[in-house]
């Protein structure tokens, strides 16, 4: 299975990271461990939002999408607060 994930720090609750993995848990771990350099600076991360996907390559555009400004707007309106 494929990832798409977003996830809210937990010392910034207004910064939140959109990603993709084949291994949830393995990545999480890294953007916590500070691994990641785009997230290294608001860690601890947690998951609020994650969808499974079969495809990776539908996953990825996914991730893209989200990642867009109507995609933005989606996620804020629909899948997060």
């Amino acid at each position: 299975m494929y990832y798409v994930y977003i996830l809210k720090s937990e010392i910034n609750s207004k910064e939140t990271y959109t990603g993709y993995s084949s291994d949830l848990k393995k990545r999480l771990t890294a953007h916590n461990n500070g691994e990641c350099r785009h997230t290294s600076k608001y860690r601890l991360w947690k998951v609020i939002w994650y969808s499974a996907f079969e495809d990776k390559l539908k996953a990825i555009q996914f991730k893209k999408y989200l990642k867009s400004s109507s995609g933005k707007a989606f996620t804020n309106k629909g899948l997060i607060n």
